[in-house]
């Protein structure tokens, strides 16, 4: 396992406790609100807003308000007026960091996160520093218990998905925007069951780093990860997994 793909599954162990159980909820209600904006609040007609649902079902929301975020999002219900913003900048050692907000503060946010940054031996950058080393990708969960990984690569390559990896207690699938949908379904009917399901952006090559830099970039994705605004953060770092180990502890 890569030392980036150790660091993401110390974050789910991470997500695990109530103050980042709280976070994400209003992360998932944000999402579901914006979706329902743009895409309507059907979830048969509109993929992301069934994504969304479909993770705060995942994530033990409850029904009402799912259904609250939803009608605010359609307008049926009064709500705040998020805007969808993507930051860009770097980290310690060259890291490339890459953000999805939603802010219904603009000037506030941007102001956070850049402070963030600078606080931690990184720097805000312009639109288009580092998005071009990043390709979207759709990224699904198996929790291992579930299926052999025989059986799940006949079932997902099938439908058109591009890889399989094991990290720890998971499968995780890769595959083109496009085909997360279908390699959704096609799970559904061979009754393998995902823990989630989410389009990511991916990075399309590491950044070793070591030493206090490394630790300046954990500290770094706990803080932008922790800041109510940011939906998503991506980064290019990879730190060996002792190093990940030991800062864990």
């Amino acid at each position: 396992m890569s030392g980036h793909s150790k660091w993401a599954t110390i974050k789910r162990k991470k997500e695990k406790t109530d103050a980042a159980r709280g976070r994400a909820f209003t992360r998932l209600i944000k999402e579901i609100t914006i979706a329902a904006r743009h895409g309507g609040g059907d979830e048969n007609s509109n993929p992301r807003l069934r994504t969304a649902v479909l993770a705060a079902k995942a994530a033990n929301m409850p029904t009402a308000n799912i259904e609250r975020a939803v009608k605010r999002g359609t307008g049926e219900l009064p709500g705040v007026n998020y805007e969808e913003i993507t930051y860009e900048g770097y980290g310690p050692g060259g890291v490339a960091v890459y953000m999805d907000v939603l802010t219904d503060n603009k000037n506030r946010t941007v102001a956070e996160i850049r402070h963030l940054l600078s606080k931690y031996n990184g720097a805000l950058g312009e639109s288009g520093s580092v998005a071009w080393m990043f390709s979207k990708k759709g990224v699904i969960l198996i929790p291992a218990k579930n299926t052999t990984e025989d059986d799940l690569m006949m079932t997902t390559l099938d439908a058109g998905a591009d890889d399989i990896a094991a990290e720890e207690e998971y499968f995780r699938v890769t595959t083109e925007v496009g085909k997360l949908e279908a390699v959704k379904k096609a799970l559904d009917a061979a009754k393998i069951a995902y823990e989630s399901a989410e389009i990511t952006m991916e990075p399309a090559n590491q950044v070793k780093v070591e030493g206090k830099a490394a630790e300046s970039v954990i500290k770094l994705m706990d803080a932008l990860e922790e800041h109510e605004d940011i939906q998503n953060v991506y980064a290019n770092f990879d730190i060996d997994e002792k190093t990940l180990e030991e800062m864990e502890d």
